[in-house]
């Protein structure tokens, strides 16, 4: 598939995302911001592959936690209980950076960014996505920055972080993306 065809349908699955979760949750609906952040965070994991090892079984869920202040809201209740590849998806909140044991994905809030150089040390060799969209995240040893471009949301990836904890970013993934290596961006597209 060429990359307009891969983004193609990487915007629509954002998209039949944020309709399912805006008619599911009329009452007070979440911003439209983090609706999209939300899906994004789903759709990453359709395209992040593991080691065998970071669950236990075959019906260990994958679990998103999210660090800190939450700035989803209710934007969340779109990917809940959603499967990928077999597995649903659970999401945890979680305070303490020592109560990250069973993430897959970890997204830290900005709340943390006082914090940051302690949770990437703690979780340094564990296999967990981390995501965020504080400034310079990638840059900073992260491995996805949500980044607001010209009134859109892109992401940012940084391969040599995803290499040290083992994970497997998809070629399709990475072909969206801005990389980042050594703290230095690379323009893809």
């Amino acid at each position: 598939m060429t990359g307009k065809v891969i983004r193609i349908v990487f915007i629509t699955a954002i998209c039949v995302t944020i309709s399912t979760s805006a008619n599911a949750n009329a009452e007070s609906p979440p911003s439209r911001e983090y609706l999209i952040k939300a899906a994004f965070l789903y759709n990453f994991a359709k395209f992040v592959e593991w080691p065998t090892e970071a669950f236990p079984n075959d019906s260990t869920p994958i679990t998103l936690c999210i660090l800190g202040e939450d700035p989803f809201g209710d934007a969340l209740e779109s990917i809940k209980g959603k499967t990928i590849r077999g597995r649903d998806m659970v999401i945890r909140h979680v305070v303490r950076v020592e109560d990250l044991e069973h993430c897959h994905i970890l997204f830290v809030s900005a709340s943390e960014e006082k914090r940051l150089p302690q949770i990437l040390n703690t979780i340094r060799d564990k296999t967990i996505l981390t995501v965020s969209d504080m400034n310079r995240f990638a840059r900073r040893g992260g491995i996805i920055n949500l980044v607001t471009v010209r009134s859109k949301i892109r992401f940012e990836i940084n391969v040599d972080a995803t290499d040290l904890v083992g994970l497997r970013i998809s070629s399709k993934l990475l072909r969206l993306a801005r990389i980042v290596k050594d703290g230095r961006g690379e323009e893809n597209n």
